[in-house]
């Protein structure tokens, strides 16, 4: 399949896509978003505290526990915890969120290791936040492609944001399709709503005007013939293209495109100058 090159209403193309990238950003910038993380704390054995967060936290082999001073109180699925608390043992890519005055402290599990990651909506990362570059959308992003799925899903390591850290996700599939005449696959995985699919990928703009690690693309569920939509206009930055508090997973290496997508996020305006704290 081509780049589509039929007629399409501009105008009420751009207004869809307009009204879908403010959505994205207002969902970017909520109270508790990405925007509002103020630290990235991985625990070990040893009870320690932080700045930006009540108590002494650990793990061990009973999962993440946490001891509170006097005079200070956590909320917990909405029931108040003072002292000693243990949150029991987080699952991969799971979390639990605890309510501390204006703030929540995410309590996760993300490459075999617990965290806290306390998020502040005062973060002026998150106050300063004015939206997110993008290319002018156009529908000769819009592409027609063929999702084969695979005989079994297949475990695909991916490496993080973070440094050392890697992800195992199960791949379904591989998506293929043309642009401008050249053949391209990318591997995907599952989507967050049922049937969908996910992709990770980089392509020629990558650290020139998109960021460098990653864009997302979500793919809605294929037809029963195979066929999907993939609309580059709706590629997406992930978290950790705004901040290093993020521990995104990077595209596995077959989803690294020779090409040039101009289509999509660009660079965030927070990675070209720092932010005041």
């Amino acid at each position: 399949m081509t780049i589509q090159d039929t007629p399409t209403d501009l105008t009420a193309f751009t207004a869809a896509w307009e009204e879908w990238h403010r959505q994205k950003d207002a969902s970017l910038a909520r109270e508790h978003g990405f925007l509002a993380v103020t630290g990235l704390h991985w625990l070990d054995a040893g009870p320690r505290r932080f700045p930006d967060a009540p108590g002494s936290w650990w793990t061990d082999a009973d999962g993440v526990g946490v001891e509170l001073a006097e005079g200070e109180e956590l909320v917990v699925g909405g029931t108040p915890v003072r002292g000693r608390h243990g949150f029991g043992v987080i699952p991969e890519r799971g979390g639990v969120e605890a309510v501390w005055g204006d703030a929540v402290i995410e309590v996760a599990k993300r490459g075999g290791q617990d965290l806290i990651r306390p998020r502040h909506p005062g973060n002026p990362l998150r106050t300063r936040f004015t939206g997110t570059p993008a290319y002018a959308p156009h529908p000769r992003w819009v592409v027609t492609g063929t999702y084969t799925p695979f005989p079994e899903p297949r475990p695909t390591t991916v490496g993080a944001a973070v440094e050392g850290l890697q992800h195992v996700y199960d791949a379904p599939g591989e998506v293929g399709f043309r642009l401008d005449g050249t053949p391209l696959r990318l591997t995907v995985f599952n989507g967050h709503t049922p049937g969908s699919l996910q992709v990770l990928f980089t392509d020629a703009t990558s650290g020139v005007t998109t960021y460098a690690a990653n864009r997302a693309l979500h793919i809605d569920a294929p037809a029963a013939d195979g066929t999907v939509t993939l609309d580059f206009n709706r590629a997406t930055n992930l978290p950790c293209a705004y901040t290093d508090l993020a521990t995104c997973p990077l595209p596995p290496a077959e989803n690294r495109l020779p090409v040039p997508i101009e289509a999509g996020e660009r660079i965030p305006r927070e990675r070209t100058g720092p932010i005041a704290q």
